[in-house]
């Protein structure tokens, strides 16, 4: 089993596609400071599944998508495909050649692919176990790494010699076996009080129960007591209403009777009604004679008004004149002695 290449895009400092490929062999890597040495060993361990982004060197994983330049725009996603040529069936699979491909776009959302078909990181760390090739395995070393190797503290040179040993994938096997212990565990103690709940409900369900068919049978002889009231009802009604039609067609009768008896009592008011028009007739007659009448002596009254008046005029008229002839012969008979005396002067002087 060789490392056959590695293609890289928009993995820290590679922007565009850049495909690696490795012959059999010794391939080894040159260049200054700064081009993108050990961005290839990053990406290496990153599509192998690293999930500790200070061990890729960064603050966060969102750091290893190329994040632009001046003249070159951010991207959006980052991908690494790594192709292993699986010639002496180390790895536990049928293919000759083996494709993983790793995805990480900036939203987080992160893809995993084996031969081009998705899949899990836990089947990608299953395929790699115990062959000397992962993310924390030592076939891929960096200087911290070296320094464990070569440190006095046998804890951290532990980790190196039980991947080679080839123990490593039955640890983990054993973790997982544990984990899945302590789920079942925690689903079993979950289970009891799932038990003791369903248990309290299916007692509460039992009374219930018991109440349902208590309810029931009293709604049963509810139901009797109704249909025997109803029936009872029934029958009283239908008594009330033989009572009521026979009622009803006395009062039909009796209508019938009085309704003849109305028309007749209708007929004599009509007649009355008849000579009282004619009485009133008559009576407006005799009231046009009375207001004539009336009208006439009111004339004569008036006539007589006047008459009156003019007698009385006539009289006083009279007396006036009776008055003034009066002063009138006083008048003449001054004027007589007047004129006598006139006249005896007159004779006197002649």
């Amino acid at each position: 089993m060789h490392l056959k290449q590695i293609e890289m895009l928009g993995f820290k400092s590679f922007p565009l596609k850049t495909t690696l490929k490795f012959s059999e062999g010794v391939t080894a890597i040159v260049g200054p400071n700064g081009c993108g040495k050990t961005n290839i060993l990053d990406a290496l361990r990153w599509v192998l599944g690293e999930q500790k982004p200070t061990l890729l060197r960064g603050g966060k994983m969102e750091e290893v998508i190329f994040n632009g330049t001046h003249q070159l725009k951010p991207l959006g996603m980052s991908e690494v495909t790594l192709r292993i040529i699986n010639n002496h069936g180390v790895l536990p699979t049928e293919y000759h050649e083996v494709q993983i491909t790793r995805r990480l776009f900036r939203s987080g959302e992160s893809e995993y692919l084996m031969n081009k078909v998705p899949c899990r990181l836990k089947d990608i760390s299953d395929l790699f176990a115990d062959t000397g090739l992962g993310a924390h395995s030592y076939s891929v070393i960096q200087q911290h790494m070296i320094d464990a190797v070569i440190s006095d503290k046998a804890e951290e040179r532990r980790f190196l010699f039980e991947e080679a040993a080839g123990i490593t994938k039955y640890k983990q096997r054993r973790k997982a076996s544990m984990r899945k212990l302590e789920a079942t565990e925690n689903d079993f103690l979950r289970l009891k009080d799932v038990y003791a709940e369903v248990k309290t409900r299916v007692n509460s369900l039992y009374r219930q129960h018991k109440k349902a068919e208590r309810y029931s049978k009293l709604s049963n002889q509810i139901r009797d007591w109704e249909l025997h009231l109803g029936s009872s009802r029934i029958e009283r009604l239908q008594r009330e209403k033989r009572e009521l039609r026979a009622d009803f067609d006395s009062f039909t009768e009796q209508k019938l009777n009085s309704e003849t008896t109305l028309d007749k009592a209708y007929a004599c008011i009509e007649t009355e009604r008849q000579e009282l028009l004619d009485v009133e007739r008559n009576m407006t007659q005799l009231g046009n004679d009375i207001y004539s009448i009336t009208e006439d002596a009111h004339g004569c009254e008036r006539e007589s008004s006047a008459l009156n008046e003019k007698t009385t005029n006539a009289l006083r008229l009279i007396e006036k004149n009776t008055e003034d002839i009066k002063a009138l012969d006083n008048r003449a008979g001054v004027l007589k002695d007047q004129s006598s005396k006139t006249y005896e002067r007159l004779d006197e002087r002649q």
